[in-house]
C-alpha cells in the first residue's frame, strides 16, 4: 500500500546500513501536535498541561508546539544530565551538549506535559523526571514525543506519541531542526539559504522562526 506524505506513519527509504525505515519527521510532528491540541481543549479548569521539553530534540519540539498552540502559557525545559544513570561514564560531556534547565513557574501542584522527540529505553525520561521533581511536585505528568521507537529497558509510557515503530538497537533515530526551511527571498531573488542543526550536537535552542521544519535521519549507535 502507498501512504502519502500526511501520513504519519510515512517514512523515506530504509537506510542502507540498517534496513529501518526513517519517519517524515514533518508528518509525525503534525500528529503529535493534533493530540497535543486535544489535550490542551480538554484541560481541566484551573489546570491547564504546562509543556516541558527535555534537552535537546524535545526542547525544540516544545518550543515549537507552545509557540504554535499556546504561545501565552509558561513553557519548560529541562537537562537530564546530572540524573542519568550514566553520568558517572559520561560527565560533564553530557551536561555541555545537553544544555540547561529552565524552569519558571511553579512545579507544584501543576499539570506538566513532558515533551521528547524520540522515546527509546525509558533512561533520558527518568532522568528528566529526577530533575523535575528537583523543583516540586507535580500535580500530573503526562508524556507525548514524536516517535516511540519501542525497546524500552524502563517502565515509561508515552501517553501521546507522533508514531510508534520498531527499530533495530544499532540504529539511532536523530532529530534535525532546518532554520529558514521554504522561506522565499527578495522579490526576484533566490530562497534565503536555510541552516541545520542536530539535536546529538547542538545545545542552543536555535532559531525559533515560524519557518522551522523537522528532519530524522538514521544513524548507527
Amino acid at each position: 500500500m502507498t501512504r502519502s506524505d500526511s501520513d504519519p506513519s510515512a517514512s523515506t527509504p530504509a537506510s542502507a546500513t540498517t534496513g529501518a525505515p526513517i519517519p517524515q519527521a514533518e508528518a509525525v510532528y503534525a500528529a503529535l501536535k493534533a493530540q497535543v491540541s486535544a489535550r490542551l481543549a480538554a484541560a481541566t479548569a484551573g489546570h491547564p498541561p504546562v509543556l516541558v521539553g527535555i534537552h535537546t530534540g524535545g526542547a525544540w519540539v516544545a518550543q515549537r508546539l507552545h509557540r504554535e498552540l499556546c504561545p501565552d502559557a509558561p513553557l519548560g525545559f529541562l537537562s537530564s544530565a546530572f540524573h542519568r544513570d550514566d553520568y558517572s561514564a559520561r560527565g560533564l560531556r553530557t551536561s555541555g551538549s545537553r544544555g540547561t534547565t529552565q524552569i519558571d513557574f511553579k512545579v507544584d501542584g501543576a499539570d506538566i506535559l513532558l515533551i521528547d522527540d524520540v522515546l527509546y529505553t525509558g533512561r533520558t525520561v527518568r532522568a528528566a523526571l529526577n530533575e523535575l521533581f528537583d523543583y516540586g511536585r507535580p500535580r500530573r505528568v503526562d508524556l507525548a514525543v514524536m516517535v516511540d521507537r519501542g525497546g524500552r529497558e524502563l517502565p515509561m509510557h508515552a501517553s501521546m506519541a507522533g508514531c510508534r515503530i520498531e527499530l533495530n538497537a544499532g540504529s539511532s533515530l536523530v532529530l534535525s531542526r532546518v532554520a529558514g526551511h521554504q522561506v522565499p527571498g527578495p522579490a526576484g531573488g533566490a530562497p534565503q539559504a536555510h541552516s541545520s542543526v542536530s539535536a546529538t550536537t547542538s545545545a542552543a535552542h536555535g532559531s525559533d522562526e515560524s519557518s522551522d521544519r523537522f528532519t530524522f535521519q538514521l544513524e548507527d549507535a
